[in-house]
């Protein structure tokens, strides 16, 4: 089997860099699949995202929703890659699931996400800054309830299908920052800036599918995964840093 979750990340960079992230997105996984079809894989995984949704209205979000209006570069190279998934279930018959994840976190996640950023400026006492009135929302969901999903969809697959792996408890931008003020025992600093350019208003997974189709069930609380989050940002998170910071 192939688990696919190699891809240039992030909504803002994308918008600065719509083509480079087409070229890793889109022709890294296509090569993938060219390669798992000429080496018969029985099975390929991949790792796509919520930001499919774009601004969609109704939610919770359904993988049966019509998903034509990604409102960034990020979230169309997430959904072509779906459809060339799909494209080659119908040629060659591969299966291949496609995980829409929504907002993961926890120990190692990568330094330039929001909270590990803003665990970050908390320790040291620097500014958060925040887009918008802090009204959007995220479905936020720890790594270790995603990877229980990935496992499940690896011993499932045999066939095309898209499936939501989210907390399907979303909390908004101010409700996110004083959860982790209380896992760090620290108030934080609000340096309020403009809504960005690409920035959905708000994800919410349903997770119908996902429970019934492949027995999967998010168990991590945000106030439990936080706590989590912010022990091991203690211990380790001297050792992420980002360049110029």
């Amino acid at each position: 089997a192939i688990l696919h979750l190699a891809a240039m990340a992030g909504v803002r960079p994308s918008i600065e860099k719509p083509a480079y992230y087409a070229r890793v997105n889109v022709e890294g996984t296509t090569h993938l699949l060219q390669a798992a079809v000429e080496h018969k894989v029985g099975r390929f995984i991949f790792a796509s995202s919520s930001s499919v949704y774009g601004n969609l209205g109704q939610v919770p979000f359904s993988e049966e929703a019509q998903v034509n209006e990604p409102i960034s570069p990020y979230a169309a190279t997430k959904r072509a890659g779906e459809l060339i998934c799909y494209t080659f279930w119908h040629l060659y018959k591969l299966p291949a699931f496609c995980l829409r994840f929504f907002t993961v976190y926890g120990p190692r996640q990568r330094p330039d996400l929001a909270i590990h950023k803003f665990m970050r400026l908390i320790a040291r006492g620097q500014p958060l800054p925040i887009f918008g009135d802090g009204s959007t929302s995220r479905d936020y969901t720890y790594v270790d309830d995603i990877v229980e999903g990935i496992m499940a969809a690896m011993r499932r697959c045999d066939r095309y299908r898209i499936y939501n792996l989210g907390g399907s408890h979303p909390i908004t931008l101010t409700e996110l920052v004083g959860e982790i003020e209380k896992a760090m025992g620290t108030k934080a600093i609000i340096d309020r800036k403009p809504a960005q350019p690409g920035d959905v208003e708000r994800t919410y997974a349903d997770l119908t599918r996902a429970r019934t189709e492949l027995g999967w069930e998010p168990r991590t609380t945000i106030a439990e995964g936080l706590r989590k989050f912010a022990a091991w940002y203690r211990e380790y998170g001297h050792l992420y840093r980002i360049p110029g910071q």
